[in-house]
C-alpha cells in the first residue's frame, strides 16, 4: 500500500466514489473516500499524503470552501476539482487557489489519471513554480494583444458571449481567437490555457 499512489476522493455522490474509486483501484492506485468535506476536514490532519478528488457541489460545504479551509491548515495535498458543465467558472476559482485541474463529469478515464498524474508530478516538483512562470510569460508573449485580451477574459472565468461583448466582437470572433491562441500555446484543453495564463499572473484582478 505504501508504494501506491493514494488518491483522496471527496464526493456526496455514492455512485461517483464507487465508480471513480474503481477505476482507480484497478490502474494502481490507492483510494480513500469522503462523503463530505467536513468529513474529510475532520480527519485531514492525520491524512496520508495523497491527491484530492475534490466535489465542488457537496452540502453543509462546497469544494472551494473546504480547499481554502485546506489552504488555511497549511495543507499542501494537489487538488483536483470535479465540475458539472455549468460550473466551470467555480472551477476557475478553484484554479486560481492553487487547483492542479478541473474535470467536468462524466470524465473519461484518461483524463482522470493524467490529472492525477500532473498532480503527482507537481507533489515531486512543488519549488518550480518561479520557473513554469517565467516559461508561461515567454509563451503567452506570442500572442496577439487581441488573443492576450480573450486569453485574460478566459482566465477570469467568463463565457465567450461576455468576452464578445466586453471587447466589442462577436462570439464567433472570440472563437477564432481562443482557437488560434490555443495553438500558438500548444495546449488542447482550457484547463492547459488556464495553468499557463495564471502562472503568468492573468486573470488575479478582482472581478
Amino acid at each position: 500500500m505504501q508504494d501506491k499512489k493514494l488518491v483522496h476522493i471527496v464526493d456526496d455522490e455514492d455512485a461517483i466514489r464507487r465508480s471513480a474509486g474503481f477505476m482507480l483501484k484497478t490502474s494502481g492506485y490507492a483510494v480513500q473516500t469522503w462523503p463530505s468535506g467536513v468529513a474529510f476536514l475532520k480527519d485531514l490532519r492525520d491524512a496520508p499524503e495523497g491527491c484530492v478528488l475534490l466535489d465542488v457541489r457537496m452540502p453543509e460545504m462546497d469544494g472551494l470552501e473546504v480547499q481554502q479551509a485546506m489552504l488555511d491548515r497549511g495543507c499542501t495535498m494537489p487538488v483536483i476539482v470535479l465540475t458539472g458543465h455549468a460550473d466551470v467558472s467555480i472551477a476557475v476559482r478553484a484554479m486560481k487557489a492553487g487547483a492542479v485541474d478541473f474535470l467536468e463529469k462524466p470524465f473519461e478515464k484518461a483524463v482522470l489519471i493524467a490529472a492525477i498524474e500532473a498532480a503527482f508530478a507537481r507533489m515531486a516538483a512543488a519549488d518550480g513554480a518561479a520557473g513554469r512562470a517565467a516559461e508561461a510569460e515567454v509563451v503567452i508573449a506570442s500572442l496577439t494583444p487581441r488573443e492576450r485580451e480573450v486569453l485574460e477574459g478566459l482566465a477570469q472565468g467568463l463565457p465567450n458571449k461576455t468576452i464578445a461583448y466586453d471587447l466589442g466582437i462577436s462570439p464567433r470572433t472570440v472563437e477564432v481567437h481562443r482557437a488560434n491562441l490555443m495553438a500558438k500555446l500548444d495546449v488542447r484543453s482550457l484547463s492547459d490555457a488556464l495553468r499557463l495564463a495564471f502562472a503568468a499572473g492573468l486573470g488575479m484582478q478582482a472581478q
